[in-house]
């Protein structure tokens, strides 16, 4: 009788179960779109958890630490989280465990302690691929992808998420996941540029979207599409799809999204120099973020609404919003972010004419960019020595199986020795035959070795993009070089320059036209430069060029020849004509102040400052410091701190060298009407 009645009554718990686990799982769909509601929801399934299963325990506090997250409520958010990690530690449960680390790696990232999400992230990543739940195991690859992205390291992050489409394809895999694994990948495609590949992605991403007929997905999928339009120089796409977008996410009422889709329409207009339709989607936007306590679309839409105030005018309520947009990033750590941002920044001061503050702006940007180069340059050569390591290793094993086999014949060739004499000579043979091809193995291996040794000095010393030399080469190289002058009549040169208006090419004609002028700017420098001048892709679109021995008088002239060189030539890309200027910094190398030769590290912090004064008074122009004057009445650390000012207090000694019009022809070598002592100009006025 009993038997019989836990019979009858185990069907109905099971569809009880497995309600309860379907009513998560559409309040986890809805959470991400609309979170007050699913909150709502969650509580009411509160009273029917003692009765469910673990694992059902376990995914309601992890919805519950995610909604409560994307409601701004991070401390209640965090709490939930760790009581699924102590949940799953006191059952021995490893994929509840993880379940709980993703859901609080989540949470530390909207905190802005990216590191500690960072750490985490991989932790869950590890402990997840143990499991056997497939939509875990997906989930917890994509998160260590994206982890991988952000941290600039795109191969990993390319292997990762490669990875979550092919398990989120499996048969045990489901649709769901497969979306978010696609949308990571499309989007990782387009951050690296790779266009034709984010394509083809998005195309599939958008097909098996339309299947599950969720319009809280296929909005995140818009979303995708839009960052690939934009970044692909497709602005009138990018356009449309926000605003289809815009009106999907009001119907479903998912403010956050509103939020994130009112800021790029902002965006999109800026770059059409609407500031004031700029600047009500900024302010739109920045109500929403608001309402949803989403900080870094707030970020976003205060630097948008800063770079509208400025181009309108209005500098001070324009450099309020940006300074609180960039506080949000420097909080974060987020240095790639914020490196663009400040660049934006200078840019639209000295559009607005704050030419100091622009510099300011321009400083920062610089030592970011030279802090991220560093940490880039420093994981390549980690990368390079670990691939370096493991074929070394591979080679020992080989050598090492090689030789097990030549003592196995050798034992062998005894033990024939001793049975049949009349084998010996046949036996030698062989083994001489044996000894012959491991002898030229080794030459083989070793010629590889030296191949192999080559190609990682070239990819340790040259740019990839335009084969210049990279900053690594330049800085070991001065580091050997002697800076003693050779005489006064022959000195060396350093010259650094920065392409006019670099950003408004990659906008309006996209990444791909701006590399085709970075490589079209190196072919030039090395028309006009000697061959056994250096010439150094600085970074960016930045490029240095040091002259070991040139007459003195003829520095002026190597800078007029390098400004006319670049201007007088254009680039057909598309059916386009790209026209581009330079902007240089140069001084004679080494620069003597007060009798002692300044380090060559100084010098091109000069010729830096050199190069921001040319940007800052109208581009198109070099600015090179011939040298000092009056130096007992002042130091190097006074005239770093503003060269413009030790210039017009009369220590330094400046000239300015003016470029042609875009497109012009180089004048003959008589033609030096361009070239202006600044020293001589401030006398006589």
């Amino acid at each position: 009788m009993v038997a019989a009645i836990a019979l009858t009554l185990a069907p109905a718990w099971a569809l009880a179960q497995s309600t309860l686990d379907e009513r998560i799982l559409d309040i986890r769909e809805q959470s991400r779109f609309v979170p007050d509601k699913a909150l709502a929801q969650l509580q009411k399934l509160q009273p029917e958890l003692p009765a469910a299963s673990t694992y059902t325990r376990a995914e309601f506090l992890t919805q519950m630490s995610a909604t409560r997250m994307r409601l701004g409520q991070n401390d209640v958010a965090l709490e939930a989280a760790d009581q699924v990690i102590a949940f799953g530690k006191s059952l021995h449960d490893e994929a509840i465990i993880a379940k709980g680390m993703l859901a609080k790696t989540y949470v530390l990232f909207a905190q802005a302690d990216i590191d500690a999400a960072h750490r985490l992230a991989f932790e869950a990543e590890k402990l997840a691929l143990t499991t056997r739940d497939n939509a875990l195991k997906v989930q917890a690859t994509i998160t260590a992808g994206q982890t991988y992205a952000e941290q600039g390291n795109f191969p990993s992050a390319l292997q990762r998420l490669q990875h979550a489409v092919e398990m989120a394809r499996l048969p045990a895999g489901d649709r769901i996941s497969l979306v978010a694994a696609l949308n990571a990948l499309a989007k990782l495609h387009t951050q690296m540029k790779e266009y034709d590949n984010a394509a083809e992605t998005l195309a599939e991403l958008l097909g098996e979207t339309e299947k599950l007929n969720s319009p809280g997905r296929m909005a995140m999928a818009k979303n995708t599409e839009y960052g690939l339009a934009i970044d692909s120089g497709q602005p009138q796409r990018a356009l449309r799809v926000l605003q289809e977008n815009l009106v999907l996410e009001r119907k479903m009422g998912a403010e956050r999204m509103v939020g994130v889709t009112l800021v790029n329409l902002s965006d999109s207009y800026l770059k059409q120099h609407d500031f004031a339709r700029a600047v009500q989607y900024a302010q739109e936007s920045l109500l929403s973020a608001q309402k949803t306590s989403d900080k870094s679309t707030e970020a976003t839409a205060r630097l948008n609404l800063g770079q509208a105030y400025l181009g309108m005018g209005r500098l001070e309520e324009g450099k309020k919003q940006y300074e609180l947009g960039l506080a949000r990033y420097e909080q974060e750590n987020n240095k790639p972010d914020l490196q663009v941002a400040l660049r934006e920044y200078g840019e639209a001061l000295e559009r607005a004419g704050d030419l100091r503050g622009a510099v300011a702006a321009y400083h920062r940007e610089r030592d970011i960019s030279n802090e991220l180069f560093e940490k880039r340059r420093q994981q390549a050569m980690l990368e390079l020595q670990e691939k370096y390591e493991g074929e070394k290793k591979q080679r020992q094993i080989e050598l090492l199986s090689h030789e097990n086999l030549v003592k196995g014949a050798e034992i062998d060739n005894r033990r024939l020795q001793q049975r049949v004499w009349w084998l010996l000579a046949l036996v030698f043979a062989l083994a001489a035959a044996v000894v012959g091809l491991l002898y030229r193995k080794v030459r083989h291996t070793n010629a590889q070795l030296e191949v192999k040794n080559l190609e990682l000095k070239a990819q340790s010393t040259l740019d990839p993009l335009t084969s210049l030399y990279n900053r690594r080469h330049f800085q070991d190289f001065m580091r050997s070089l002697n800076t003693q002058q050779r005489s006064d009549d022959i000195v060396g040169a350093l010259f650094l320059l920065d392409v006019d208006h670099f950003k408004h090419i990659n906008d309006n004609y996209g990444h791909a036209a701006g590399d085709a002028v970075l490589k079209m700017i190196a072919e030039n420098l090395r028309i006009a430069l000697r061959e056994t001048d250096m010439i150094v892709r600085w970074g960016g679109e930045e490029f240095l060029a040091f002259l070991p021995a040139i007459p003195r008088h003829g520095v002026d002239e190597i800078a007029r020849r390098i400004l006319l060189s670049i201007s007088s030539q254009s680039l057909k890309y598309q059916e386009q004509q790209i026209s581009v200027n330079v902007s240089v910094g140069f001084s004679p190398f080494p620069l003597i102040p007060g009798g002692e030769p300044l380090p060559w590290e100084r010098a091109v912090n000069l010729v830096d400052m050199a190069l921001y004064l040319a940007k800052a008074h109208g581009r198109n122009r070099a600015y090179g410091v011939r040298g000092f004057e009056n130096f007992h009445l002042t130091s190097m650390d006074v005239i770093e701190q503003d060269l413009e000012r030790a210039w017009r207090s009369g220590f330094v000694d400046l000239s300015v060298v003016l470029g042609g019009e875009p497109g012009a022809h180089p004048p003959t070598p008589t033609e030096h009407d361009n070239v202006v002592s600044i020293r001589q100009a401030a006398r006589q006025h």
